[in-house]
């Protein structure tokens, strides 16, 4: 059976103000509806692994949310962010990641410009959180994906912040921009995890939880 079946008996409830989030939902077909919009202080423990952030905040995210889940709702919260300046290891215990900073959405005008010097010629690595969570159980997971930018002048960063204003994405970029097109020399993972939500991911761990 189809997962998009399986959903009928259920109100997926997608609690983000992303328009890129609802895209890439609807584009995978995924019934939904946009949970009440709701606020959230985005903070986590100093000690937190910086890996594991976007997960952290996706997490508090829903259990922050204000409305009771009724008996078939599945609550869907994401969070990205961008890891930038440090060095990501393979080791027994999974991916790691060491030193640099956590790029989130930029202040202004100067704070883009400034995160997109850090990318620029480097790679970096943008990991989304994504926590699904019922009236009984709540389940969550991160994706991961590497990025690797060429070196842009300075002329270039101006124009893409001038023009496309990536005030309200992580790391000061969105992917299926021109940056996207001028700028990555190369992904490693899920391009649309890029975007903000890992929606193959999100497709599977849905079918999961509703069959745990």
């Amino acid at each position: 059976m189809l997962l998009n079946d399986k959903l009928k008996p259920y109100r997926l409830l997608l609690a983000s103000q992303s328009p890129r989030r609802r895209e890439l939902m609807t584009g995978c077909g995924l019934p939904y509806e946009l949970a009440e919009k709701f606020d959230c202080e985005e903070t986590y423990p100093d000690d937190l692994p910086l890996i594991g952030v976007s997960e952290y905040l996706s997490t508090l995210k829903s259990e922050a949310y204000p409305v009771p889940l009724l008996e078939n709702d599945i609550l869907l919260t994401a969070d990205t962010v961008v890891l930038a300046g440090g060095e990501f290891r393979m080791t027994a215990e999974g991916t790691t990641w060491h030193g640099g900073e956590i790029l989130g959405k930029p202040r202004d005008r100067d704070d883009a410009r400034r995160m997109l010097k850090i990318l620029s010629g480097a790679h970096h690595l943008v990991t989304t959180g994504v926590t699904l969570r019922s009236a009984a159980r709540m389940t969550h997971f991160t994706s991961l994906t590497y990025v690797w930018f060429r070196t842009l002048t300075d002329e270039e960063i101006t124009y893409y912040v001038d023009t496309f204003q990536p005030f309200d994405k992580a790391g000061a970029y969105g992917i299926q921009e021109w940056i996207g097109y001028a700028a990555i020399e190369c992904i490693e993972g899920s391009f649309y995890n890029v975007m903000g939500l890992p929606v193959q991911k999100v497709y599977t761990e849905l079918d999961k939880f509703l069959n745990p």
